[in-house]
């Protein structure tokens, strides 16, 4: 399916169905991978999945200190930004894993 210019149309639809199922299967791992983030030494820990969905907090006893909350709220915010930045790196990887040319972030609408 080729138009007077020499573009293959069926060439392009046939790689954007390769693309659209390799996402797909990135999502898919994403959603079956679970990334730790921890604070205070491993005191804090947070599990959250490949997709950013929290599944557990962990807070060992010995850093609850009812005089000194503000302390625990630190390290409980550490543990999900350290998490929430090891999905970001998986997602990153996938996405590079890919082989999908760079587009600069599509001109900013991916937040990049």
């Amino acid at each position: 399916m080729t138009d007077s210019s020499g573009f293959d149309l069926g060439a392009l639809l046939e790689q954007a169905q390769a693309m659209q199922a390799q996402l797909a299967e990135a999502q898919e791992v994403q959603a079956n991978t679970t990334v730790e983030g921890s604070a205070g030494g491993g005191k804090v820990t947070v599990a959250m999945t490949g997709t950013g969905e929290m599944q557990r907090i962990s807070i060992s006893p010995d850093v609850v200190d009812p005089s000194d909350v503000e302390m625990l709220e630190d390290l409980v915010l550490a543990a999900v930004r350290d998490a929430a930045t090891q999905v970001a790196a998986l997602q990153s990887s996938a996405i590079d894993g890919m082989g999908l040319p760079d587009m600069g972030g599509l001109g900013g609408m991916l937040g990049g």
